[in-house]
């Protein structure tokens, strides 16, 4: 019994350091002030570390959570850094910022790369020496910046990329899309495009490229350079150029899947987990909210403008058309609503949060008003709840049409007819059967993978790892000149060959005509 014990004990020594020895340290890089963005990232550091890897997550929104093996690097100055651009709700209704335009844009990206740079407790953890990482996950976030956190701790690094997959993603790490077919989220057109549509896509992407080579190129390479040079020196090494590094991570992890955008070609190394962010297990609601929604005899219409915009911020006229469009219903709508609202119907329950996917887990839930976020979007897909987009900037329109054209939702805009397309809206989802049927037919194609998305995520990042970069995923097409991809080379020599041919041919006739003038003169 003795030996059968020791034995007993050595193998499970054994396997238990064998375990230990799988447990990679993983930096997470998701220091965007945005609580959807913050969500995404809360996503990473719970499968990873129920997976058993040690997590360090910079981010501005600390977790309240006390793993051992979890430790987090505050970057809330980022606040500050993305508050210095006035961002509320109505200013984008009333188009005072037009936060579409891309230098306003890159300039607050930019804001926020440099705070995070520039962070007392990020510097600490560059300068340390002995800090060692196996794997970084950054954000990508309109610059490749972060990229330079895998050059410090010469490790091997990965892309989170939370939008559809586009043209300035994917060639990164692979080529360009071809824009005849593929929409970009800074448009509304969604594929097939007419003529006029594929001319305005693909001068989209040529002057988006000419735009990025003219007047971003320079401040991301230099931030980069200065951020991130004198501490890899440090180390004894040398940094790779901001092109090098920038094309050189080993997987694109995007939140994207075929069931909620485009059926496109994509690169090995890109992988889409959309979805990875849902919890398995929906939280149960709390006692007052279950109370309204179980005696919901109608259904219930939940309604939130997500967690950046705030619907506080909508103006008294537009806070009242709406009230007085859900007290005409017959439905209880749930309001996610950040304050106090006076005179609200009987109809209408207000709470300043809202646990948005235990409400639209709900049996009772039958429609979704949704300001049009991707993270939204997937939840209504994910439970099967059909929804109206109204959709105030960015990638919001793009997701919301994209969504119309499936049948799955109706999209409203912020205009005097707020009212009434809302409620024709509410009528239109909730009388045709259709709606719900397709949302049922999209929810089946989303939840029917090989693998859950949490675990796929875990997967490519412990076999980033263990694969030293995954070097077997990388595209060919990223050590191929831009000319020769478009055959240029192949193009020149054969204008050279047509232009010779045609030079020795019109010697030859020159030749002979000045035979026969000279046997003519003689």
């Amino acid at each position: 019994m003795k030996s059968l014990a020791r034995t007993l004990l050595f193998w499970f020594l054994l396997s238990t350091i064998l375990f230990e020895s799988e447990a990679f340290k993983v930096l997470l890089v998701f220091p965007f002030p945005a609580r959807s963005h913050s969500i995404l990232g809360e996503g990473y550091v719970r499968h990873l570390l129920k997976a058993g890897h040690e997590v360090t997550y910079i981010t501005p929104y600390p977790m309240d959570n006390s793993n051992p093996n979890l430790r987090q690097i505050s970057a809330a100055d980022n606040l500050n850094a993305f508050n210095a651009q006035p961002l509320s709700l109505q200013t984008l209704i009333n188009k005072v910022i037009n936060i579409e335009q891309e230098f306003h844009f890159h300039n607050i990206v930019m804001n926020v790369t440099r705070s995070t740079l520039e962070n007392p407790a990020v510097l600490k953890l560059l300068n340390d020496s002995s800090e060692q990482f196996d794997v970084v996950v950054a954000e990508w976030m309109f610059n490749e910046i972060y990229s330079g956190f895998a050059a410090v701790f010469n490790c091997p690094y990965i892309w989170s990329f939370p939008f559809e997959p586009n043209f300035v993603g994917l060639s990164l790490i692979d080529e360009a899309t071809n824009p005849a077919y593929t929409a970009n989220i800074q448009l509304n057109d969604i594929p097939p495009f007419t003529f006029s549509q594929r001319a305005s896509s693909l001068s989209f992407q040529i002057m988006t490229t000419i735009k990025h080579m003219l007047f971003y190129k320079s401040a991301e390479e230099s931030c980069y350079q200065n951020a991130f040079e004198p501490i890899v020196a440090k180390r004894g090494r040398t940094l790779p150029s901001y092109y090098e590094l920038k094309h050189n991570a080993s997987f694109m992890l995007g939140y994207s899947h075929v069931s909620l955008g485009q059926a496109i070609r994509l690169p090995q190394n890109y992988k889409p987990i959309a979805g990875y962010n849902i919890d398995e297990e929906v939280e149960p609601l709390s006692e007052d909210l279950k109370y309204i929604m179980d005696n919901a005899k109608n259904g219930v219409i939940y309604f939130s403008l997500g967690s950046n915009m705030k619907s506080k911020d909508l103006s008294d006229e537009i806070k009242q058309i709406l009230l007085k469009v859900f007290s005409e219903l017959k439905q209880v709508v749930v309001w996610k609503f950040e304050e106090e609202l006076p005179n609200k119907p009987k109809n209408v329950h207000i709470f300043k949060w809202a646990p948005q996917q235990s409400i639209l887990a709900h049996p009772n839930c039958v429609l979704f008003i949704t300001h049009g976020g991707l993270l939204s979007i997937t939840e209504a897909v994910h439970f099967g709840v059909p929804f109206i987009g109204i959709p105030v900037y960015f990638d919001q329109h793009f997701n919301v049409d994209n969504a119309v054209s499936r049948g799955i939702a109706k999209k409203v805009t912020f205009t005097e007819n707020v009212a009434k397309n809302v409620k024709e809206a509410i009528q239109d989802i909730l009388n045709n059967p259709k709606y719900h049927q397709r949302m049922k037919e999209i929810s089946f194609t989303y939840h029917n993978r090989p693998i859950s998305p949490g675990k796929e995520l875990v997967f490519w990042v412990e076999h980033t790892v263990r694969s030293g970069g995954a070097p077997l995923y990388r595209s060919p097409a990223l050590d191929v000149p831009w000319f020769q991809k478009m055959y240029l080379d192949l193009l020149a020599l054969i204008v050279a060959i047509i232009f010779s041919v045609i030079y020795v041919i019109r010697l030859i006739c020159v030749s002979k005509c000045k035979i026969q003038i000279k046997k003519k003169t003689l």
